[in-house]
């Protein structure tokens, strides 16, 4: 009777998890080590979320940026299985699942992300809407049209958060609404886009100011109603009426990693060797926003879709040594540049000794992603599409 083959199981379908999975399959296995391979996600479909933003301009279309495992994983040795991890048994390295069963693992990697807390300020998890997920989109989607449909003199919406996710959303609604939007953008902080390139920041100041886009620096959120968010500004606090509240801000782990005996940071985030590997229990692999991942000068290195990109082949590499019993890597992170949408065809690219901005920005960010899918039959399915559309939209 064959003996059963080692199994990784992958918790987490996002660029960790799912880059990590098809890289795994790169690798020459010797047959007596080749690994059963399961990628657990509790929803059908990848989402590539820097190109989140083009849904809600129509931009782009959900196939495009979010296409279903099972469509991406076809053809390879990878088993895809859609649910939840509910827990952990580190002890006996099984995962139970939301369906009641569970499953052994030889190596585990732990790559779910983070969400979105809703919980810091009254009214917030009621009455926002976070920008991270497919149907998060969705639901600002339909609030929009619902708003539009009812041909209203303005539309007015608060977006809490002045980094990235913030500046992006807030001009690719500008171009969307036109005249009728009335943007305001909050951020608790002495200026947006704290962390990124000057250029990214003056671009994206410059973009901001052409729309119109109001913004509230040093200000806080102390509560949101269906109706209305109420601002604190140097001891003043205003109450402003609005139709939509968007909320960019923050990361948090989920409820399960916190539970988890495993080693945490003060802020909860796994703490992880420079292998990847979890702390005391070698076993466990974890990447992206539920770790605390540190460079050569030990400066905590950013939880951003590119970081999660670079760690998914560190982290395949190191389970394919760990099984052939091979010399395991540290990661080195390579800080390759910051790109950001700025509205519709305009984006803003600064990195490597290169700053783009406008059409051209927009054309490399959007070539650069084109080449960061996930799959090369995606890849060209995605190029052809938007080779083709100019066209097909002429006659349409």
């Amino acid at each position: 009777m064959s003996e059963q083959p080692l199994r990784i199981c992958i918790v987490g379908g996002g660029f960790g998890g799912l880059y990590t999975a098809l890289r795994l399959t790169q690798f020459p296995w010797e047959e007596d080590q080749t690994p059963e391979i399961i990628l657990i996600d509790k929803n059908d479909r990848f989402l590539f979320t820097p190109l989140l933003y083009e849904l809600i301009t129509e931009e782009m279309q959900t196939w495009e940026i979010a296409p279903p495992y099972e469509e991406l994983l076809a053809g390879t040795t990878v088993r895809f299985h859609q649910g939840c991890v509910t827990d952990i048994d580190i002890d006996n390295q099984q995962l139970q699942l939301d369906n009641h069963h569970s499953l052994h693992y030889d190596r585990l990697v732990l790559a779910m992300g983070g969400k979105t807390p809703l919980d810091n300020f009254s009214g917030v998890k009621d009455y926002a809407i976070p920008f991270r997920t497919l149907e998060n989109a969705y639901r600002i989607k339909e609030r929009l049209r619902l708003l539009e449909e009812k041909e209203a003199e303005k539309i007015r919406i608060a977006i809490v958060g002045g980094g990235y996710s913030g500046v992006e959303l807030a001009c690719k609604l500008a171009d969307r609404l036109g005249d009728t939007g009335r943007i305001r953008l909050v951020e608790r902080g002495e200026k947006i886009l704290k962390d990124s390139p000057e250029f990214n920041r003056d671009v994206a100041q410059t973009a901001l100011e052409a729309r119109r886009i109001f913004v509230d620096l040093e200000t806080e959120v102390t509560q949101v109603s269906s109706d209305s968010i109420s601002l604190a500004y140097k001891g003043k606090i205003d109450t402003i009426p609005v139709d939509l509240v968007l909320w960019t801000v923050g990361t948090q782990v989920t409820e399960m990693i916190k539970e988890l005996p495993l080693q945490k940071t003060p802020k909860g985030l796994l703490k992880i060797n420079s292998q990847l590997q979890v702390i005391d229990n070698p076993e466990i692999f974890a990447i992206g926003d539920l770790v605390a991942c540190y460079d050569e000068s030990q400066n905590l290195i950013p939880a951003t879709a590119q970081t999660a990109f670079q760690q998914s082949d560190y982290c395949a590499w190191n389970l394919w040594a760990s099984i052939s019993h091979r010399p395991l890597l540290s990661f080195a992170y390579q800080p390759l540049g910051e790109m950001m949408a700025l509205g519709i065809d305009n984006a803003t690219l600064s990195g490597l000794g290169i700053n783009l901005d406008g059409p051209l920005g927009y054309m490399a960010r959007r070539l650069i992603y084109l080449y960061r899918l996930p799959t090369l039959k995606h890849q060209i399915n995605v190029g052809i599409n938007w080779i083709t559309k100019p066209l097909t939209d002429l006659f349409v």
